[in-house]
């Protein structure tokens, strides 16, 4: 943590008796916004001041103060942390003012309630210890540019969601891994992004403290400083969007554009689409709360749905927000978009034929959609060590990417933290990045990156039937003389669109599926049929598959070797035990 962080965070000693641990952050996240905004301000005070004289109608006092300082906010009060300083008496009451001062834009201290911690601190006598040490601490962009800034508060909250027992990576997922997915998400745009005056939206649906839509704007404004990047969010967690709307005041960018919602149930952006799409969703979280929205809206929205793949499980909603990202991607014949989405394992995978999952995929494969997906180290999160994959989604490939899906085992590509983060102790370093970006803007085969086509994912499930006997052992036929199948000894087999060499995909299914039944079945079950009319189309992912290497076990000799090395050395000791 930095030393900032630090001591901001210990800003909270003061409040130690009257609250609890999992309770400070509801006063230092609020105090620290405050601040900022307060810091923000101070440049800008006496114009802010002539705008407020000049009309008291508040969509004219924005636009004005928007045109004369650039701030999409305003404090129709004279406080400032001085003057609230050198009236100790009044100090509640005109703290309360001060917030209640904000135009409508900043909602952020009701979403903390934080009139209830003021009330709080004064009656425990810490309300004027707290603003005297934020008074100390300099936020301004001056001493604090944007980066930094958004640095301080992703230290805060997950320190604020260490005391509160929580898990972090529910507020905000990590830098290095945030830049590996902005660097991937605009790998090949490189010389679009360049040109001058450029315009380009970008769109988190799990918006969350605002990290990735930041670093976002950190690395387009690297490329190219006079490009602009209008950025949308929303998210769930009142606390964590008053953060990120906090954030993106602060940067100059659209408050209105950060909105409070439930993405699965209200899209608060519903009819637009964006350049660029990006999130990292909750894994294995129910979406019972969603469900009963989510099924009006596909029957309301027809082929405009949100969800146009299917359904997946109701104890886990990732591949809901996958197929959200998809469909805010900027349409075709607006010049395409592109979206990159984090993931665990299950979304590659789970589901027979024509299961929710299966029919997802087969969406978003058929439709050419998937344009790579990268398995990234393991202990890469906050609160999680297990696998996880970054999906990329281009609904306008360039022309030698149309038609496959490229897989990059990015797995080994980490660095060593020094001290662990929760359950992250690894990090993807700037160099690592580079070259898991190179594999994909390569986009070769070899030992790391693996292509395919579309169908390759694809397979028929085919039923297998086989005939029921009676205690003679004949044949059991129905009154048109067919066999009928026995139940017990019914099985089914997966069979690939590509099986056999075959290029045609799904169009070859007949052929395939006879040639597939009569190579791989019948030589061992020879009264055996397939019921065609349960055939089903499955899709799936499977990653590690395509990048295991085989290790061949130890000759038996160096085994037996080792065991009788072992077994002498176990005798010794037994003998010196019974001297």
């Amino acid at each position: 943590m930095s030393s900032l962080g630090t001591f901001v965070w210990q800003i909270a000693d003061q409040l130690r008796g009257p609250f609890k641990p999992h309770q400070y952050g509801d006063v230092i996240l609020p105090m620290t916004i405050l601040r900022r905004l307060d810091g923000i301000m101070t440049a800008h005070r006496e114009a802010i001041a002539e705008v407020l004289a000049g009309t008291d109608n508040d969509d004219l006092r924005e636009v004005r103060i928007r045109q004369q300082t650039g701030l999409g906010f305003y404090n129709t009060t004279s406080w400032t942390f001085p003057r609230l300083l050198g009236d100790p008496e009044g100090l509640q009451a005109n703290l309360v003012d001060y917030i209640s001062g904000f135009s409508k834009s900043i909602d952020v201290f009701d979403r903390f309630k934080f009139e209830d911690q003021i009330e709080a601190m004064a009656e425990s006598n810490r309300l004027l210890l707290v603003v005297q040490r934020f008074a100390d601490v300099d936020l301004s962009p001056d001493a604090l540019p944007n980066a930094a800034m958004g640095d301080l508060f992703e230290e805060l909250i997950r320190k604020f969601a260490e005391a509160s027992n929580e898990t972090a990576g529910e507020h905000f997922t990590p830098r290095d891994a945030i830049r590996l997915i902005v660097d991937l998400l605009f790998a090949g745009d490189d010389k679009a992004l360049a040109n001058e005056g450029v315009v380009r939206s970008i769109y988190d649906p799990t918006a969350g403290t605002g990290g990735m839509l930041s670093v976002a704007e950190e690395h387009l404004l690297e490329m190219n400083p006079d490009a602009r990047l209008r950025l949308y969010g929303q998210e769930i967690n009142p606390q964590s969007y008053a953060i990120c709307k906090s954030d993106m005041i602060a940067k100059g960018q659209d408050a209105t554009n950060i909105r409070l919602g439930n993405t699965l149930s209200d899209d608060l952006f519903a009819g637009q689409h964006f350049d660029y799409a990006l999130s990292n969703p909750p894994y294995g979280v129910d979406w019972k709360a969603s469900q009963a929205a989510v099924k009006a809206h596909i029957q309301d929205a027809g082929e405009l749905s949100r969800f146009p793949g299917g359904l997946p499980p109701i104890s886990d909603g990732q591949m809901l927000f996958l197929q959200h990202l998809a469909t805010k991607m900027r349409p075709v014949h607006e010049g395409g978009g592109r979206a990159g989405i984090v993931l665990n394992g299950s979304p590659l995978f789970t589901g027979a034929a024509e299961s929710g999952p299966s029919q997802i995929r087969r969406w978003l494969l058929e439709n050419d959609l998937v344009d790579a997906i990268v398995a990234l180290p393991t202990n890469m999160f906050y609160n999680t060590g297990i696998a996880t994959y970054v999906w990329l989604l281009d609904n306008a490939k360039p022309a030698e990417r149309i038609g496959t899906v490229q897989l990059i085992d990015g797995t080994g590509f980490w660095s060593k933290l020094r001290k662990n983060l929760g359950q992250k102790n690894r990090e993807v370093s700037a160099a690592n990045r580079a070259e898991i970006v190179r594999l994909y803007d390569e986009h070769v085969e070899q030992k790391h990156s693996k292509i395919f086509r579309n169908d390759e994912f694809g397979y028929w499930t085919i039923t297998v039937e086989r005939p029921l006997r009676n205690e003679d052992d004949e044949i059991v036929r129905d009154r048109k003389g067919n066999a009928k199948p026995d139940p017990k000894l019914r099985d089914t087999e997966n069979v690939p669109f590509t099986w056999g060499g075959n290029e045609q995909g799904e169009s070859a299914r007949d052929a395939v599926i006879q040639a597939y039944f009569e190579a791989e079945v019948l030589p061992h079950v020879e009264d055996a049929w397939v019921d065609a009319a349960k055939t089903k189309i499955g899709y799936e992912i499977p990653f590690t598959r395509h990048f295991y290497e085989y290790v061949p076990p130890r000759p038996l000799e160096e085994i037996d070797a080792e065991l009788n090395q072992l077994v002498g050395e176990i005798m010794e000791l037994l003998r010196e035990v019974e001297r």
